[in-house]
């Protein structure tokens, strides 16, 4: 039995951080895990960013309404999910996906949550588990499941590598450099036929 496991941001729809970085006017926060692979570290650091200019939950999520899909997703996703069980497995937050879980039809995610004070202040997160995205894998191979993972990220790599089929989706010249073994792929089209074919 197989089940497929995917990243959302830069996979399903565009990375949250950059869209508010554009909207904020902060470049700093552009950084994500396509450049740091230390999640927590990442997440401090971004903190510390709102903290200094008075940002909150309110003003993400006004950001996150404005952000759709990328072109193609939604269809990729249903067509996958008539062939085979399908996690989204993400490091981000419950806070920031619901929205963007809605646009895509309600698939089923694994995230994290945000601490939030009354007034919106974000002042902590609670990842739901170490190495979320691998131990996450583990735990389905570990009750029967084949899993097949895609992502673009260093997050990402712990379980494409873990899985029976793993593949990279439009991830950066480093990441493709430092695993030639993985499979890169660019289009919706590739990777559906890539995880098809693994599932023979």
């Amino acid at each position: 039995m197989y089940i497929t496991c995917l990243d959302l941001e830069g996979v399903l729809v565009p990375e949250i951080w950059i869209a508010f970085s554009q909207a904020s006017g902060i470049p700093e926060l552009k950084r994500t895990t396509r450049d740091e692979p230390d999640y927590e570290k990442l997440m401090n650091w971004r903190i510390g960013i709102l903290k200094e200019h008075h940002l909150g939950l309110k003003e993400i999520q006004e950001t996150i309404a404005t952000i759709d899909p990328l072109p193609g997703a939604k269809a990729f996703l249903d067509e996958l999910r008539s062939i085979t069980q399908t996690i989204i497995i993400s490091d981000t937050f419950t806070q920031f996906a619901t929205p963007l879980m809605k646009k895509l039809g309600w698939p089923t995610i694994f995230c994290n949550s945000l601490e939030v004070a009354p007034d919106g202040e974000i002042t902590g997160f609670k990842m739901r588990i170490e190495n979320s995205k691998l131990t996450t894998v583990k735990a389905l191979q570990s009750i029967g499941y084949d899993t097949i993972a895609s992502g673009d990220s260093y997050n990402d790599l712990g379980m494409i590598l873990a899985s029976k089929a793993g593949f990279l989706f439009r991830s950066t010249q480093q990441i493709k450099a430092d695993h030639p073994e993985l499979p890169a792929f660019e289009s919706y089209d590739e990777l559906l036929d890539a995880i098809k074919k693994a599932m023979v």
